[in-house]
């Protein structure tokens, strides 16, 4: 039985940053990632962020991750597990994780479940050929791997992960066909919709994929238009001859282990499905499991930085590690998760949360 005082689930920039800042506190942290290497969804993030200098703005993900996974490597107070599969939190307080191939068992006196969120995908005549990716499996192919996925790519889903990725692929070399998008307006950002624009990418609102063809791989696809009740407008089909299509459709926080650990859970489209109820310091209605980043809403890694900050901070002081500048440091990385989401952008998220925060959000 191997005892910790905080148990951190996921190495995401959430993890990463509620791990360093409660063990900067003093506490002891046992940071588990199922991965062979941290940095979760920052290590293939080439784009720079926006925000404030706090929250690394101008800078790029995958140099955020190095700087924080050094940051954590450095800290005497946090124990780094990759490789960690957590298999599941009992009633009793025990974890299980299989660890480097071997059966282990960990009694926290607190959890930080910050496993971040899945791919969704699509339904569509032939969508199992070859050639056809989620986006981060697209971002992890070019900026991890350095492998170019297709000579030419349709983009399905115009939000930000949409419309940034079609860049980046535009930057390898790779044609970018065009983005196809149901709604009747972009969601993501205008700076970077309009860069596509300004290199001649066609972006198709109102239009959905509705099959796609090949034998042994992709080799085109149809697309269509869709009326104001979103149905496909009979003869407004389009063939687009493609050997790549990239599906960036949202994603799903990945809650497995709060259903397992009996936390109360409620349905809010705007965060991306179900999620943790939780107050304004994260923690859910489990006594001893707080959260942090995509598990509890799907946002900006921006986001996620501040609230595992938050959550590693609170969990701290909760078990006798409160800095002297706790109060200052807190209150501080509250006012950067409001301004982070103060933005007609984030008028979606907002709406999301004031279904599942049990206290407002300050």
């Amino acid at each position: 039985m191997i005892t910790t005082e905080i148990l951190v689930i996921g190495a995401g920039p959430a993890g990463l940053m509620a791990a360093i800042h409660a063990a900067e506190a003093g506490a002891k942290v046992l940071l588990v990632e199922r991965a062979d290497r941290l940095g979760g969804q920052l290590i293939k993030q080439t784009h720079k962020f926006f925000g404030s200098k706090a929250e690394f703005a101008g800078e790029r993900g995958m140099d955020i991750a190095e700087k924080l996974i050094s940051q954590s490597s450095d800290i005497s107070g946090i124990t780094i597990w990759k490789n960690a599969v957590v298999l599941g939190i009992y009633p009793d307080g025990v974890v299980t994780v299989s660890h480097e191939g071997e059966f282990c068992t960990v009694r926290p006196k607190k959890i930080i479940i910050a496993t971040g969120a899945s791919e969704k995908t699509m339904a569509f005549p032939n969508n199992d050929l070859p050639g056809i990716y989620g986006a981060g499996a697209v971002q992890t192919l070019m900026n991890v791997h350095g492998v170019i996925p297709a000579k030419r790519i349709l983009m399905i889903g115009a939000g930000n992960i949409g419309v940034i990725v079609a860049y980046q692929l535009l930057q390898a070399g790779v044609e970018v066909a065009g983005i196809v998008e149901a709604a009747p307006q972009v969601g993501g950002y205008r700076v970077h919709a309009a860069k596509l624009q300004r290199h001649g990418v066609p972006i198709y609102t109102s239009h959905s994929i509705q099959s796609a063809h090949g034998d042994s791989c992709l080799e085109g696809v149809t697309i269509c238009q869709l009326d104001e009740q979103w149905q496909p407008i009979a003869g407004s089909e389009q063939y687009i001859a493609v050997d790549g299509l990239c599906l960036a459709v949202g994603l799903s926080p990945l809650t497995e282990l709060l259903w397992q650990a009996n936390c109360e859970m409620k349905f809010a489209a705007e965060l991306g499905g179900y999620v943790p109820m939780r107050d304004a310091n994260m923690k859910t209605t489990h006594e001893d499991i707080y959260v942090a980043g995509d598990v509890s809403g799907v946002e900006e890694a921006s986001a996620a930085m501040v609230e595992g900050k938050l959550a590693g901070l609170y969990v701290a002081s909760v078990l006798g590690h409160k800095k002297d500048s706790f109060t200052d440091e807190f209150q501080i990385a509250k006012s950067q998760l409001s301004a982070l989401r103060s933005g007609p952008a984030s008028v979606k998220i907002c709406t999301g949360l004031s279904k599942v925060v049990l206290e407002e959000v300050g």
